[in-house]
């Protein structure tokens, strides 16, 4: 249940900081609005999602594949394609989650 609730926390994550780009600085009110209500649940679902995950791992979750997320965001909505080095970075990021998550352990 820690991972659905961390999932929804993911997603809105994504969603949230790609509406602070199209709210252009928080100037256009509706994208802000959808925005900061997005980051609210975002933050809510971190929260719970670490009542039963440990920290470290949900955070390293949530933190690497919204980063990952709003990248593929932006190649999409704004031909935002990374150089090689972008690319390696991301691909270690999700290398890292993936580590993290099946091969950490706690002491």
């Amino acid at each position: 249940m820690g991972y659905i609730i961390l999932t929804i926390g993911i997603v809105t994550g994504i969603a949230a900081n790609s509406l602070g780009k199209i709210s252009e600085g928080f100037t256009k009110l509706t994208p802000t609005i959808a925005c900061l209500i997005l980051m609210s649940i975002t933050m809510f679902s971190l929260a719970k999602a670490m009542t039963v995950i440990p920290v470290g791992f949900a955070y390293s979750t949530y933190s690497g594949l919204t980063v990952t997320g709003v990248l593929i965001f932006a190649m999409i909505k704004y031909n935002q394609i990374p150089n090689m080095y972008a690319t390696i970075g991301i691909i270690l990021i999700i290398v890292g989650v993936v580590m993290v998550n099946y091969l950490g352990k706690l002491n």
